[in-house]
Parts: C-alpha cells; sequence; structure tokens
C-alpha cells in the first residue's frame, strides 16, 4: 500500500500582503536575455517573499560546480542580493533537484519540500514543482524514483565533475529527442491532484514543470483550482519568447499573473 503523501509547511507571517510565486526558468549561460530578465525582476520585485518552485536552473550536477562556473557564481549573488531584501525560498525540480543546502545557505535562500502547504490565515494552497504529478510519463516517473533516492545522489555527487557534467549533457539532449517526438506531453493526474488537495486540506494548488500556464477547475470530491505557472524565455531565437509571468497572491485571496515588469 503507497504511503501517504507528506507536505511540508509554510506559515505566512501576518505583515505579508503579497508573495510572489515563479518557475521555470531553466536559466542557463547560453539564453543570458532571460537571466538579465530574472536578475532585474528578483532586485525590484515589491512582493513580501518570492517563492521558486523549481527548475530555476536548465541543470546542476553539484553545487561543487558554482567555484568553476562564473554564470553560476552570478546566479547566486542574484539570490544573495535579492535574500537581503525578502525571504526567498526555493523547491527542487526535476532539473535543479541537486541544488543543496551548502548553496542555498551561502546564498541566504530557504528550502521548500516538494509539495509543501502554503499556510496564509484560513487560506491553505498545496505548492509543488508538478513532475510528481504526471503520472502518464511513466519513463520519467521511474527515472525520478531513482534520482530521490540519496544512495542514487551520493554516488552521482561522487563522481568527477567532469563525468557529472557530461552525463548531464547526454541526458538533456535524450529529453530533448524525446519532447520533439511525442504529441502530448503528460500533465498532471487528476486522481492524484484530487487526493493531494484532500490530504492537505486545500481547495488551492500552484506548480509549474509541465510550461502549459493556466487555470483549470478541479471537480468534486476535492473541488478547487489548480493553477499552472509559466516558464520563462527571453531567448531571441526562441519563436515563441519572450514568455514569463509572475502569480502574485494576495492576503485577501486575489491571484493574478503579472509581468516580470509589472512586479
Amino acid at each position: 500500500m503507497k504511503a501517504a503523501q507528506a507536505f511540508g509547511t509554510l506559515l505566512v507571517p501576518a505583515h505579508w500582503q503579497t508573495v510572489d510565486v515563479i518557475s521555470d526558468l531553466h536559466l542557463q549561460a547560453t539564453e543570458l536575455a532571460t537571466f538579465e530578465a530574472w536578475r532585474d525582476y528578483m532586485a525590484r520585485t515589491r512582493a513580501d517573499a518570492v517563492l521558486i518552485l523549481g527548475d530555476l536552473f536548465e541543470v546542476w550536477v553539484g553545487d561543487d560546480a558554482v567555484a568553476s562556473d562564473p554564470f553560476l557564481q552570478m546566479c547566486g549573488e542574484v539570490l544573495a542580493q535579492a535574500s537581503q531584501q525578502r525571504p526567498v525560498y526555493f523547491m527542487p525540480g526535476n532539473r535543479d533537484f541537486l541544488v543543496g543546502p551548502a548553496f542555498l545557505s551561502e546564498c541566504g535562500v530557504q528550502a521548500l519540500a516538494d509539495p509543501t502547504v502554503l499556510v496564509w490565515g484560513d487560506q491553505r494552497t498545496v505548492l509543488t514543482h508538478g513532475d510528481a504529478l504526471c503520472l502518464e510519463d511513466e519513463a520519467y516517473q521511474r527515472f525520478r524514483l531513482q534520482a530521490r533516492d540519496p544512495a542514487w545522489q551520493a554516488a552521482f555527487l561522487g563522481r568527477p565533475l567532469p563525468e557529472r557534467l557530461a552525463l548531464a549533457q547526454s541526458m538533456r539532449e535524450q529529453s530533448k529527442a524525446h519532447n520533439q517526438s511525442v504529441a502530448y506531453f503528460a500533465d498532471a493526474d487528476l486522481g492524484l491532484t484530487q487526493a493531494w488537495l484532500q490530504a492537505a486540506q486545500s481547495a488551492h494548488m500552484v506548480h509549474g514543470h509541465t510550461h502549459q500556464p493556466a487555470d483549470h477547475a478541479v471537480p468534486a470530491p476535492s473541488t478547487g483550482l489548480r493553477q499552472v505557472l509559466s516558464d520563462w524565455s527571453f531567448d531571441p531565437n526562441d519563436n515563441s519568447a519572450p514568455r514569463a509571468e509572475v502569480l502574485r497572491m494576495q492576503a485577501d485571496g486575489q491571484h493574478a499573473r503579472i509581468t516580470p515588469q509589472a512586479a
């Protein structure tokens, strides 16, 4: 019998009025326009806190890679400066699940478990990256189960850095080839979504991962709302760029999708 889902909890302080939620920026050195948009947003947002729900980075092979990577160092500086202005939280995604406590601590960023229940007065919102909900992607779910195993992670991180970088590049190429070959991308499983909402005593879920921003009504027995976050891209070589959204949540229960510039 499958164990019940465990949830982290984030209690919102009484003085917070707005919280920004973002995900799937896939930051990488070859797409500096996206990095610059994110850097400007993090410096200027008026939110009381920023919650990053995974895939902030296109790839992460270990915290030790930062020392030899100027781009990752710039990203760390952005996070460190932002966290001095307001709380910044990070939840791992399917691309950056190896981001470790050493890097987060150095940047002043607080870790979020996946999933986490955001408790804001009498409002309860389930926050998750979203990949665990996409049950139809069976091959990925098998990899996810393996890659979240502490023993697997220890073995991977124990390999030389160049070897880890080469393996990550190979996996990215395989993933890109797979995405180009399929006509349908798995979405959040309805039954599992309902189960999570019921277990968390919530009527609201926010997640990323699918790159298909939309609001979905969740039918009974767990009636509610599932909001999917946008990915970010300002890459001039991306035909659908620019695209980026911030989900701004407010103390009165209102939620709005806004641009990074408007934030």
